[in-house]
């Protein structure tokens, strides 16, 4: 039987430290034709369902368990997964669309040819629901994963309790990275788990904020991870693909219901803060959270906030929901 959403709540409550946070429960799931690999912390019967979605490219590794085991201690059941052509999920045999050339058609307002869409990896995520048994979940998505969480309460609002997007875009033209940004994403593939693990610490040291030190030694370990695991080159190429092909988001979303909070640093030179500024004001049940010094990262001493932040915003949609329901 399926939890109202308040029962999710005060169950998880009750159990949030019931599960040891080291433990992790790995496995992998269909959802069409791709299978997805995934991560659960936490209790899948009790905890409230989390789903992280992470950054172009990015494998869940990048979740820290740390960070989702904060989660966990506020009663969530965290999933973080692997996108479809990254990490040990499926990769595709399909053609990795030069960026150069996606990005020119992009700005030129010129169709963009791509494998996959923005919205087809949301139905990945929608599959992962389903497959899972949660019905609908509270979804926290990260840069490229936000754009994928807007997909998801655009076009699978009944699989959304609540959206969290963080230092993401609307997906207008007007929202461009710095060239730096750029540069530090197209990067030459590493040929050692160590160079992969010190790529990872020199793209934050761009990409990231000054308000907070880099964690060097957490983002080598993350990269050096993400190497043994598998790098996809192709993979990324196509998700900057989806991304350019996927284009402008803005009337849509102007017509989302679901409870969104928008998290974005105040020095993202990946998407500027008006970027968040603007999906705030386009989003009719939006919540707005600049973070003063924030790049686009997000360090560790900023986890307790991100995480009270999240659950405030899950406990009041929930508390909508069961409202609603109880109307």
């Amino acid at each position: 039987m399926r939890r109202s959403p308040a029962a999710w709540r005060d169950a998880g409550a009750a159990i949030g430290h019931g599960l040891p946070v080291t433990e992790i429960r790995t496995s992998r799931v269909n959802v069409g034709a791709v299978e997805l690999a995934y991560d659960l912390f936490g209790d899948i019967e009790h905890g409230r369902p989390l789903v992280l979605i992470m950054g172009i490219g990015a494998q869940r590794v990048l979740w820290d368990d740390e960070l989702c085991a904060q989660f966990v201690g506020r009663g969530f059941c965290v999933v973080r997964f692997d996108h479809r052509d990254i990490g040990e999920s499926s990769r595709l045999d399909a053609p990795a669309p030069h960026p150069g050339r996606a990005l020119a058609r992009r700005m030129l307002g010129v169709r963009v040819a791509a494998p996959y869409s923005l919205s087809d990896m949301a139905g990945d995520v929608a599959g992962l629901i389903d497959a899972l048994g949660f019905g609908a979940a509270h979804i926290v998505g990260a840069s490229l994963g936000g754009m994928v969480g807007q997909h998801l309460a655009i076009e699978h609002p009944a699989r959304v309790r609540s959206l969290t997007s963080i230092m993401s875009s609307p997906g207008a033209r007007r929202y461009l990275p710095e060239p730096k940004a750029l540069r530090a994403l197209f990067r030459p593939l590493p040929t050692s788990a160590e160079e992969a693990g010190e790529q990872a610490a020199q793209t934050f040291r761009v990409i990231g904020g000054t308000a907070w030190p880099v964690d060097v030694d957490r983002l080598r370990r993350a990269g050096a991870l993400a190497y043994q695991r598998g790098l996809s080159p192709h993979g990324f190429l196509r998700h900057f693909a989806a991304v350019m092909a996927s284009g402008d988001r803005r009337s849509r979303l102007r017509d989302v219901q679901v409870p969104t909070l928008i998290i974005h640093g105040s020095r993202d030179p990946m998407f500027p803060l008006r970027a968040g500024r603007d999906l705030a004001r386009l989003m009719p049940h939006a919540t707005w959270l600049p973070i003063a010094g924030m790049g686009h990262d997000m360090p560790s001493p900023l986890w307790p906030t991100i995480v009270a932040a999240v659950t405030r915003h899950a406990d009041r949609a929930d508390d909508r929901a069961a409202a609603r329901a109880a109307s």
